[in-house]
């Protein structure tokens, strides 16, 4: 998430905003078993995807409330080396 939350730092230049990184991203976050199980297609395939999109944008703009500061596993804590 941070690393969307990264790009969306550059929405200047790219567009690619909370929400239209979201909706970008969703489907493959929130991957939904009975979109794919049942063939949903046409309105109940929009709006489950769009229901998707809505968490995700959420999760962005609320990454630091959700997460802290904390780094993600693997990664490094700012100003130390080494894996955690």
């Amino acid at each position: 998430m941070r690393h969307l939350l990264h790009m969306a730092s550059y929405s200047s230049q790219t567009n690619m905003h909370a929400r239209n990184l979201a909706i970008v991203w969703a489907p493959n976050l929130l991957r939904s078993k009975d979109i794919e199980a049942t063939g949903f297609n046409g309105t109940a395939a929009f709006m489950e995807v769009r229901v998707q999109s809505i968490v995700v944008e959420f999760i962005l703009t609320h990454v630091e409330q959700l997460f802290g500061d904390a780094p993600l596993r693997g990664t490094s804590w700012p100003g130390r080396g080494g894996n955690t």
